[in-house]
C-alpha cells in the first residue's frame, strides 16, 4: 500500500475541500463576488466619467464666464478713459474760460485806471491852469472889477470842465 502515503492523504484532501467549496457554492459566490466588483469598478467609472464631463463643462463655462468678465473689465475701463479724457478736456475749458475771464476783468480795471489817471491829470492840469491864469490875471488886472471877472472866469472854466 505504497498509495496510502501522505501525498495521497494531501490529495484525497485537496479534493474533499474542493467538493465543500462546490458544495457550499463557493466558486458561485466568488463569481458573484468578482461580477458585483466588476459592475461596482464599471460604475465607479461611469461615474467617474460623468464627473469627468461635468468638470470639462463647467471649466469651459468658467473660462467662458472669465473671457465676458476680462471684456467687460476691459470695456469698463476703456469708458472710464474716455470719460476721465472728456472730464480733462471739460476742465481745461473751464480753466482757460477763467483765465480769459480773469484777463478781461484785469484789463477792464487797467482800462478804468486809466481813465481815472487820466481824469485827475485833466483836472490837476485844470487846476494848475486856473490858479495860473488867476494870478496872471491879477497881475495883468487890478481893482474891483477884475476880480469879479477873474472869480466869473473860475467859476465858468470850472463848469466846462467838469
Amino acid at each position: 500500500m505504497e498509495f496510502l502515503d501522505a501525498t495521497f492523504f494531501v490529495g484525497l484532501a485537496f479534493l474533499f475541500f474542493v467538493g465543500i467549496l462546490f458544495y457550499y457554492k463557493v466558486p458561485g459566490m466568488l463569481i458573484k463576488a468578482l461580477d458585483d466588483r466588476a459592475d461596482k469598478i464599471r460604475n465607479d467609472l461611469d461615474e467617474a466619467r460623468r464627473l469627468r464631463e461635468e468638470a470639462q463643462s463647467l471649466l469651459a463655462s468658467y473660462e467662458r464666464k472669465q473671457r465676458d468678465a476680462m471684456k467687460e473689465a476691459e470695456a469698463m475701463i476703456a469708458h472710464a478713459e474716455q470719460e476721465a479724457k472728456r472730464e480733462a478736456e471739460a476742465a481745461m475749458i473751464k480753466l482757460e474760460e477763467a483765465v480769459a475771464r480773469r484777463e478781461q476783468q484785469a484789463l477792464d480795471k487797467v482800462a478804468l485806471a486809466e481813465v481815472q489817471a487820466e481824469k485827475e491829470v485833466r483836472e490837476a492840469a485844470a487846476t494848475i491852469a486856473i490858479a495860473a491864469a488867476s494870478e496872471v490875471i491879477k497881475q495883468l488886472l487890478t481893482g474891483e472889477k477884475a476880480t469879479l471877472l477873474i472869480d466869473d472866469a473860475i467859476k465858468d472854466i470850472r463848469q466846462h470842465l467838469h
